[in-house]
């Protein structure tokens, strides 16, 4: 869906928050917008704003901060009556060997929380065991199919964690609770609670930049999953501007 403006260019009819991490995510972003952005502040947070009329937002590493920033970014919005119609998670983050390798692209169709939960005698109980909360969200499908037709990212659960990933024991704990998951990053439930709140749509998006396992920052390649993020976002706005919010 997208509106025509008088001077030739298109914008998107629902407005788009990206949530990141940190700067670095959201300058890769960033890159994939040929206009350069202009910085809004707001109370507690600071956006950058591209010409194609998206709001790029670091909001800082883990769950808790994410859900914070992103939720004064949504709140922000509504009272100024221009609520945001959807908010990505964005960034890089670890994949889970043979199927999300170093360099590829990961959707969400569930994102939920790993360790959200209680350790028992026998083994993990997730918050909602325990009759608390949800520990799922689950992006809107004909939006998944659209972003993984456009940008070739493979669809599947991305995992939150609030500690990452360090051992292939641990690797092969998640992988066994988690069978469809294909990466894990530290934010994205954080993002989709919030947006959850206020009642707006979730979309993630996870370059790979490690496998999953044992913690060996030799093989990390930042780099080339901060660019793969670039070339992403690049190929997403077909996507978007097609997407119907009321076609779920």
């Amino acid at each position: 869906m997208v509106l025509q403006a008088e001077e030739g260019l298109t914008t998107p009819s629902v407005r788009v928050l990206v949530a990141t991490a940190v700067p670095a995510e959201r300058e890769a972003v960033a890159r994939a917008f040929p206009e350069a952005g202009a910085q809004v502040r707001l109370p507690g947070v600071s956006l950058v704003r591209t010409g194609a009329g998206h709001d790029l937002l670091a909001g800082g590493v883990g769950p808790a901060l994410a859900a914070a920033s992103t939720a004064t970014a949504l709140t922000a919005a509504a009272l100024d009556g221009s609520p945001y119609g959807l908010v990505v998670s964005a960034g890089i983050g670890g994949g889970f060997l043979p199927d999300a390798p170093v360099g590829s692209l990961v959707v969400a169709d569930a994102i939920t929380v790993a360790d959200l939960g209680a350790e028992t005698a026998d083994g993990f109980l997730p918050v909602t065991e325990l009759g608390f909360g949800t520990v799922t969200h689950r992006p809107p499908p004909s939006l998944v199919r659209g972003v993984s037709a456009a940008t070739g990212a493979r669809p599947g659960t991305v995992l939150t964690v609030s500690t990452v990933t360090g051992t292939a024991a641990r690797a092969a704990e998640l992988r066994a609770r988690h069978p469809q998951a294909l990466a894990e990053g530290m934010e994205g439930f954080g993002v989709a609670e919030a947006a959850a709140a206020h009642g707006v749509p979730v979309l993630e998006i996870r370059a790979v930049s490690n496998p999953v396992g044992p913690r060996d920052r030799a093989a990390w390649r930042i780099g080339d999953a901060l660019a793969a993020l670039t070339e992403g976002f690049g190929k997403l706005a077909p996507a978007l501007e097609s997407w119907n919010p009321h076609d779920q």
